[in-house]
């Protein structure tokens, strides 16, 4: 019988593990982006190449969270995590192997492949770790953390090694990264007991549909950024993501042994949480988007100002973890979550209507999106596993993150489209004119306010399905030793 822990401390091997499992999901972009233009002059890569270097990873992983959730549930979190992990490691050390933009691309959808295999399962076994919401809160919190903390140390770290070593070495480092995350999962966490698994057969078609629903929807948000609402392609993709998603509802309806019951997703808990976490992928994709184009492009802001620019938000990350459990412990799992949905939607807010008068503006809506985030990113998470039988916690995690993946994706497509219908000219140039950088800002101001009233209609209709919900009991304080 597996022995459920008291504390964090108790739990400390496993959590260090699982910790190190979402800081390489994190970590792993963020330190690559900086290497981009070393990238393409070594292996003589096209721009298209270079995009789908760091794209492949992101199309991959968000199409297969979903269906690697399901076998997690059937076959095991912690053995598919194990494999995963596996992975990892080897499709890094391929790295050292690489010649040509092909075969990084290649090494960067391996990578796809195991992060969908691990970062569902890292929010699955912290949240079964506990049994105590409180507890589980924390041990979230700390994990997300410390993949923050990655996320902001990145781009930095990335320019050190890029000094002293050649650029194979910024993927090189997921290989310790997977052996110590290895060694907490096996040391820490029990296999999964047979009864906390299900066996319904495997919806095969129901995955393959999924699958590419999700993977055209990322693809879309891209070819309108790329090639502007005038070209074909990205309608096509967008009509083949919405003709996919049809299809799978259908498929998920009428099939005896569903991929995803759609019963379990409608329930209160589970899609208020899906909710709130796609209304903040909505607008922290639309904002960080928004936000870069006018410190670089209008303002004309050197990169490195221009990072500077963006601490606010990089500081709330990861300072407001301390904050996040006396908030939640306050005010209960339920309206933190709705209160944190809603913050990063004023954030929004905020920048669409001020953001033009100066940069005090865009750092309070930096700020406060930053502060909603923080706590949504997890609290809506916990509410969408509280909300599904045991052995369904890790296609809830999947859930969240997929939510989170496709709403961002929506948000740069938004945002996108505006600018490419408002803006006259090749947004990139380093000289506007004054009829150009008016068109700009009304354009930002329209992108933004767009997804703020998207965005906080899904807020809304969480809040009122939460209300439905039955009162689940108040969040208990539980001391970490």
């Amino acid at each position: 019988m597996t022995v459920t822990p008291r504390s964090l401390r108790e739990a400390w091997v496993a959590l260090a593990g699982l910790s190190a499992v979402f800081l390489f999901e994190m970590l792993d972009n963020s330190i690559l982006n900086v290497a981009l233009p070393t990238i393409g002059r070594e292996l003589h890569a096209s721009t298209i190449a270079l995009q789908w270097a760091t794209g492949a990873y992101a199309v991959v992983f968000g199409g297969l969270m979903l269906a690697f959730g399901a076998i997690a549930d059937r076959f095991g979190r912690r053995r598919l995590m194990l494999i995963g992990l596996a992975l990892l490691g080897i499709a890094s050390l391929a790295t050292a192997f690489v010649t040509t933009a092909e075969q990084l691309i290649a090494v960067r959808a391996l990578m796809g492949v195991a992060a969908a295999m691990t970062t569902p399962g890292s929010a699955a076994l912290a949240f079964r770790l506990f049994s105590d919401d409180g507890l589980r809160v924390r041990a979230m919190t700390l994990i997300s953390t410390i993949g923050l903390v990655g996320l902001a140390i990145g781009p930095t770290t990335g320019g050190f090694v890029l000094a002293i070593a050649p650029w194979q070495a910024l993927l090189l480092i997921n290989v310790p990264v997977a052996v110590f995350a290895i060694i907490g999962v096996r040391t820490g966490i029990a296999a999964d007991e047979p009864a906390d698994l299900h066996r319904d057969p495997i919806d095969v078609l129901g995955a393959a549909l999924g699958t590419a629903t999700i993977v055209l929807a990322l693809v879309a948000p891209t070819l309108f950024v790329n090639e502007g609402t005038g070209s074909w392609a990205p309608w096509a993709i967008t009509a083949a993501a919405v003709a996919g998603a049809v299809l799978f509802v259908r498929r998920e309806r009428s099939a005896r042994y569903p991929l995803i019951d759609l019963g379990m997703v409608g329930r209160p808990l589970v899609s208020a949480g899906l909710a709130y976490k796609a209304a903040a992928g909505l607008a922290t994709a639309g904002l960080g988007y928004l936000v870069t184009l006018q410190l670089q492009l209008d303002w004309g802001w050197s990169p490195a100002l221009a990072a500077i620019g963006m601490l606010p938000q990089v500081i709330v990350l990861v300072a407001g973890g301390a904050f996040v459990n006396p908030f939640v412990e306050r005010v209960g799992l339920e309206r933190a979550a709705w209160i944190s949905a809603s913050a990063v939607v004023l954030g929004l807010a905020v920048y669409g209507l001020l953001g033009g008068y100066g940069y005090v503006w865009v750092a309070l809506a930096l700020v406060i999106e930053a502060a909603g985030m923080r706590v949504v990113g997890v609290v809506a998470a916990v509410n969408v596993m509280r909300g599904l039988p045991q052995n369904r916690t890790t296609i809830g995690a999947a859930l969240t993150d997929t939510a989170t993946e496709v709403a961002s994706g929506v948000g740069l497509a938004v945002t996108g489209t505006i600018l490419a219908a408002m803006f006259a000219g090749d947004i990139a140039t380093s000289h506007w004119s004054p009829q150009q950088t008016t068109q700009f800002h009304h354009a930002v101001t329209l992108g933004g306010l767009v997804l703020t009233v998207v965005a906080g209609a899904l807020v809304g209709w969480a809040t009122l399905r939460t209300r439905s919900a039955v009162e689940a009991p108040p969040v208990k304080t539980s001391a970490v030793r």
